[in-house]
């Protein structure tokens, strides 16, 4: 008996001294700031993690921790336990939306998915960064398990249909004669006087690709005006005629259907500062992948957008990969993959307001026009105000706002300090002067095989494009900006576009030359506008099939084209007849333009090893070997 007490002794003595020991370990771990996710509750085994990140970040915002860290693994997301917020995104579609981590408020807080891929299910945001400072973002995965948007391989096309073939990726059904997407279950909630409550994917355009060369068909056009869905009518199981006539696509192409909105974007930054995102692959969201808005200092290193490994999806996102809105500090992309997204790479620029009505000489009414903008303030008191002639861009001046009054997401009554110019008028616009002025780094960057064009560059901070390569069906640069239709203010101060590799661009229907400018200045004001200013390009090859301008351009003060190279090629066919002009260059002063060194193949090889780039060339890998392309992924 004693020696059986000595025994329960010992092991109480034991097991006392084993729970401090853990005990100690886990408080440890909270006192060097660390959380273990796995250690959370973290499962790999395909439950909801949704709720243990709600946790970790309360423990976040105690004060307890600064770094979440994820095992390696796949870790699923579901939006019936996640937070939720109305959210006005700029260019993305305002609403209720569900969020899988909510980093708001937030301080000096690190999440490294330690290479986890991190998969959504349904309706949800990934991650929103609001109202915080010095947030980091590392070595994960994003994918979503179905998709926001469909892709049918094309089996046939005539004049007035298309046959199409839909894998088990992009579940479907046919209900009253029209396509419908559906998710791969019905849903079992309960229905509503008007809805099923089942998750549906609606559609509003039509896009081809081309598989062989994972890129958008050649000279591919939009289509567009789908209202409710398509016609349609199913041949067999797996295969659709779809009752379109001339629809822009060969056999063997890969038609994607566009989302009707977005919803969900991969990650919105808002209000924040010091956000660096870095070793993430993003595969898939239902929006742009990286939105930004009244934000600063924001820093993307190797960010690869880029479909899922395997083969199985063409597109990877569904909009711009990234977009910045009325930003300043720094904006960073270095060592980034931008590919086969369904817009642009990236677009910087600010917002405008139109003024809807003058009540007194310093009081006035304004409107957010965009309704992907509409929410998305920037008026406030104190806020120097930009006022510009909407038909020309042009400047007038500027006022201090004194008060604001919010009448809904659209309208705001403005009262500035001091009475207007004379010169203001209804229809005229007005921005904050002091945002968008962020210096822009984009480096070593490829972008390739995406929708429309490469880069919009609108900032008016000191830019600075140098490294990468291009290969887009559009324009590789533009420079936009306009208050007749998106409202986006743009008007560059300061770029540099040097020791770029443009490769075979526009080969689609997005642009007229390989950079260009594309602003809103209605005709008869061009020639004394000059929206766009001190624009140089330095020491880039171009490799061309086309016969349109390296350059097209206008309302430009300051433009030097000068130690550039040119290869010819004969990558696509030649689009039309007609005569080439190397530059298109109108109103437009202090221009200096040499023509481009002839280079051959050899000669360009021999260029590109010399600059040390580190980018891989859309051509230096053959799309055609999976291999290869999946290891470059």
């Amino acid at each position: 008996m004693d020696t059986i007490m000595k025994q329960i002794r010992i092991s109480f003595v034991v097991g006392i001294g084993l729970a401090s020991f853990l005990i100690s370990g886990a408080l440890s771990a909270r006192d060097a700031g660390v959380i273990n996710m796995a250690a959370l509750g973290a499962k790999t085994d395909g439950s909801d993690t949704t709720p243990i990140v709600r946790a970790a970040l309360a423990e976040v915002r105690r004060g307890e921790a600064t770094k979440l860290v994820f095992p390696p693994g796949r870790y699923d997301f579901y939006s019936v336990r996640a937070n939720e917020e109305y959210l006005f995104v700029s260019n993305n579609d305002a609403g209720l939306k569900r969020i899988a981590f909510p980093l708001q408020g937030m301080e000096d807080v690190t999440i490294d998915g330690g290479g986890a891929t991190f998969v959504f299910h349904g309706e949800i945001v990934p991650f929103l960064i609001g109202d915080s400072n010095d947030v980091s973002l590392k070595n994960f995965s994003v994918d979503f398990i179905r998709p926001f948007h469909s892709e049918g391989r094309v089996l046939a096309v005539t004049e007035d249909y298309v046959d199409l073939a839909f894998t088990e990726e992009f579940p479907y059904e046919i209900r009253n004669g029209v396509l419908v997407f559906t998710s791969h279950q019905r849903y079992s909630g309960p229905a509503t006087t008007v809805s099923s409550g089942e998750v549906l994917y609606p559609y509003s355009s039509l896009l081809a690709f081309d598989p062989e060369k994972q890129e958008t068909a050649y000279m591919a056009k939009d289509r567009y005006g789908l209202g409710e869905g398509a016609a349609a009518e199913e041949i067999s199981d797996g295969r659709v005629r779809l009752k379109l006539p001339n629809l822009s696509a060969d056999p063997g192409n890969i038609l994607v259907f566009g989302p009707a909105k977005r919803n969900y974007p991969g990650f919105i930054i808002t209000d924040s500062s010091g956000v660096h995102l870095s070793g993430i692959n993003l595969h898939h969201c239902g929006g742009m992948g990286v939105i930004a808005q009244r934000s600063a200092d924001l820093f993307l290193k190797n960010i690869r957008v880029t479909p899922p490994a395997g083969g199985k999806r063409i597109l990877s996102i569904t909009a711009d990969a990234t977009h910045f809105v009325n930003c300043t500090g720094r904006i960073e992309m270095v060592d980034c993959l931008f590919e086969q997204q369904k817009d642009d790479a990236t677009n910087i620029h600010g917002l405008y307001a139109k003024i809807t009505r003058i009540l007194a000489p310093n009081r006035f009414e304004v409107r957010l026009v965009h309704p992907q903008q509409a929410g998305v303030d920037f008026i406030k008191s104190g806020t120097r105000l930009e006022l510009n002639d909407g038909p020309s861009l042009q400047r007038h001046g500027f006022a201090r706002v004194k008060s604001v009054e919010r009448i809904n997401k659209e309208m705001t009554l403005v009262e500035t300090e001091a009475p207007l110019p004379e010169d203001i008028v209804v229809g005229d616009s007005i921005a904050d002067a002091d945002a968008n002025t962020a210096d822009v780094l984009i480096r070593n960057c490829v972008i390739r095989g995406n929708r429309a064009r490469g880069i919009l560059l609108g900032s008016r901070g000191k830019m600075v494009i140098e490294g990468n390569t291009f290969h887009t069906p559009g324009a590789a640069i533009l420079f936009e900006g306009d208050s007749r239709y998106w409202f986006e203010q743009a008007g560059v101060r300061d770029v540099v576009i040097r020791d770029n590799t443009f490769d075979n661009c526009n080969y689609g229907v997005w642009g007229n030359a390989c950079i260009q400018v594309g602003s809103g200045i209605e005709k008869e004001f061009r020639s004394t506008s000059r929206y766009n200013r001190n624009i140089r390009i330095e020491n880039n090859l171009f490799r061309v099939f086309s016969p349109l301008p390296l350059l097209s351009m206008y309302s430009v003060d300051g433009l030097t084209f000068v130690d550039n190279q040119l290869e010819r090629t004969e990558a696509y066919p030649v689009p039309e007849e007609k005569e080439e002009k190397l530059f298109v260059i109108t109103n437009s002063e202090n221009v200096k333009v040499e023509d481009p060194r002839m280079v051959s193949k050899r000669q360009r090889k021999e260029m590109t090893a010399n600059r040390g780039n580190t980018v891989i060339h859309p051509k230096a890998v053959n799309l055609k070997d999976n291999r290869l392309r999946h290891a470059f992924h």
